[in-house]
C-alpha cells in the first residue's frame, strides 16, 4: 500500500521465523522525527491457511498479549503447515500504562476501518484492514474485561449473516474449549476490529478471558491452551485436536448475549458490590447486586436485579460506579442448534 504511513520490516510471506515490527509517525516534544513502533512476528512453512493472532488491542486486557508473546517464543516453523502471523500487543503505549484507551484517548477498537491519512489508531487500523486481513483465513483477537470488569472466561463471536462462515465461527469458538462461550452484539457505536475482519469473510474467533486488574493462573492456562488448540482446529498447526469430550469434560454452555437488555447500567453513582459471579444462574428479579452511597450512610442500599432468566456472564470488577456504568451483563443458554 503505498499510501500507508505504516511500514513492517520483515517479509510476511518469507519462510521461516521472523520477528519485526510496524512503524508508523510519531510527534512528541521530545520526538520531532519519530515512529510508533507495535511488534510483529510471522512464522512460515509450507502450504497451509494463514491465521492472524492479535493481542493488546485494549492496552488492560493483558491474558491474550502474555499468550501471545509466548506463542512468539515457542512457536517454530517446522510445527506448521501454513503461516501465523502475531502482534502480540496492538496497543504498545496503552498496555504499559495499563489503560484501555490509547494517550490520545482513542479505543482502538472502534478505528476500523481506519484511514492512511487518519490519526495513529486510524493509520494502524488501515494497515491491517488492507493488508494484514487480507492476508489471512483466520483471525484471533483476544479480549477480557480489562481491569474494570471480570467476564466469564470465555470465547465468543458474533452471529453473522452468512452461514457456512456462522458455522467455521461457530466450531473455531468451541475449540477453545471454555466452559463458556457468548453471543454477543456492537454496542457503544461502530469500528470493531472483528466485523471489519468479517465482512471481509474471514474466520473470526475472539475472547473474554477474565479481567478485573489481575490474571489468575488458570486463566492463563486457558488462553494458552485454547489458543494452541484453536491452532489446530484450522490446521496450521500440528498436533491432535482436543475437544472437552477428549478432556472428560461437559459440553460447554453457550450463552446469548444479543439482547440488550441483558445489559443492566447503574441508576446512579454509587459503590457497587456483587452479590453473584459470573457463572452463577439468576432468576428474573433476583438482586444480581447492589448500590451504595458513600455520601449518604443513612441511605440503604438499591438492589439491582436481573431482568430476565440466565446466567452473569460480566459484573463490574471495582466498586466505584458512575451513573450509566455496566454493572453486569446476563446471557440466556441457548441450543447450538439454533446457530446452525
Amino acid at each position: 500500500m503505498s499510501d500507508s504511513p505504516v511500514s513492517c520490516s520483515i517479509d510476511l510471506t518469507a519462510p521461516g521465523k521472523h520477528l519485526g515490527h510496524l512503524a508508523f509517525p510519531k510527534i512528541t516534544n521530545t520526538a520531532g522525527w519519530a515512529s510508533t513502533y507495535v511488534h510483529i512476528a510471522s512464522i512460515a512453512n509450507g502450504d497451509g491457511p494463514t491465521v492472524l493472532v492479535l493481542g493488546g488491542n485494549h492496552g488492560d486486557e493483558y491474558e491474550g498479549q502474555v499468550a501471545a508473546l509466548r506463542l512468539v517464543q515457542e512457536l517454530q516453523p517446522e510445527q506448521l503447515a501454513g503461516r501465523v502471523i502475531v502482534i502480540p500487543v496492538l496497543s504498545p503505549a496503552a498496555s504499559k500504562a495499563n489503560t484501555r484507551n490509547w494517550p490520545s484517548g482513542a479505543n482502538f477498537n472502534r478505528s476500523f476501518p481506519g484511514r492512511p491519512d487518519g490519526p495513529a489508531n486510524e493509520q494502524l487500523a488501515d494497515f491491517l484492514t488492507r493488508t494484514l486481513f487480507p492476508l489471512a483465513d483466520v483471525v484471533i483477537d483476544m479480549h477480557s474485561g480489562g481491569r474494570t470488569a471480570w467476564f466469564i472466561p470465555c470465547s465468543h463471536m458474533h452471529v453473522v449473516a452468512d452461514p457456512a462462515q456462522r458455522k467455521a465461527m461457530l466450531e473455531g469458538m468451541e475449540a477453545w474449549n471454555s466452559d463458556f462461550h457468548f453471543l454477543y452484539i456492537d454496542v457503544n457505536g461502530t469500528g470493531l476490529l472483528p466485523v471489519e475482519a468479517e465482512n471481509q469473510g474471514k474466520i473470526v474467533i475472539t475472547t473474554e478471558l477474565g479481567g478485573g486488574g489481575r490474571v489468575p493462573a488458570h486463566v492463563n492456562r486457558l488462553a494458552w491452551s485454547g489458543l494452541n488448540n484453536v491452532l489446530r482446529h484450522v490446521g496450521v498447526l500440528e498436533g491432535e485436536v482436543q475437544t472437552r469430550a477428549s478432556l472428560g469434560l461437559p459440553p460447554a454452555v453457550i450463552l446469548d448475549g444479543r439482547n440488550p437488555a441483558t445489559i443492566v447500567e447503574s441508576p446512579e453513582d454509587g459503590m457497587w458490590e456483587a452479590m453473584l459471579e459470573p457463572g452463577d444462574p439468576v432468576s428474573e428479579g433476583e438482586p444480581v447486586g447492589r448500590l451504595w452511597f458513600i455520601d449518604r450512610p443513612d441511605r440503604p442500599p438499591e438492589l439491582l436485579r436481573a431482568p430476565m432468566d440466565g446466567v452473569v456472564a460480566v459484573t463490574k470488577a471495582i466498586a466505584p460506579t458512575e451513573q450509566g456504568d455496566c454493572v453486569f451483563v446476563l446471557g440466556e443458554p441457548i441450543d447450538r442448534a439454533a446457530l446452525l
